[in-house]
């Protein structure tokens, strides 16, 4: 598994969906580029659907928790976004606590 964390943002504003796909290890120190590419995500449009799919990476079980506390919430850390602008968030995690699968819908851009 590459240690490196690849993020991919696929963008479906007609369904009011941005999709934020992680590939690689994600962890406590990791996330917070990730929580960035989310709040730009967040950003493009008002009540957009986030989701988070990590389910192809490897991913630390603090860092997964602070994924689903940001769901349970509805906002990124006031570290990332002071504002705390809403954020309506789902997360896929990997089915295995490791490595899952899981496919994407429209690729769009690439973020890292």
């Amino acid at each position: 598994m590459n240690q490196k964390l690849k993020v991919l943002v696929r963008v479906d504003l007609d369904c009011g969906e941005a999709q934020v796909a992680a590939q690689g290890h994600v962890t406590a120190q990791s996330i917070q580029a990730l929580y960035v590419v989310m709040k730009r995500a967040n950003h493009l449009r008002e009540g957009l659907q986030l989701v988070v799919d990590v389910s192809h990476a490897r991913v630390e079980p603090v860092a997964l928790e602070q994924l689903r506390e940001c769901s349970k919430t509805h906002h990124l850390p006031r570290s990332i976004d002071p504002q705390q602008s809403e954020c309506n968030l789902r997360v896929l995690a990997p089915a295995d606590g490791g490595m899952g699968a899981a496919t994407g819908r429209f690729p769009v851009a690439v973020a890292a």
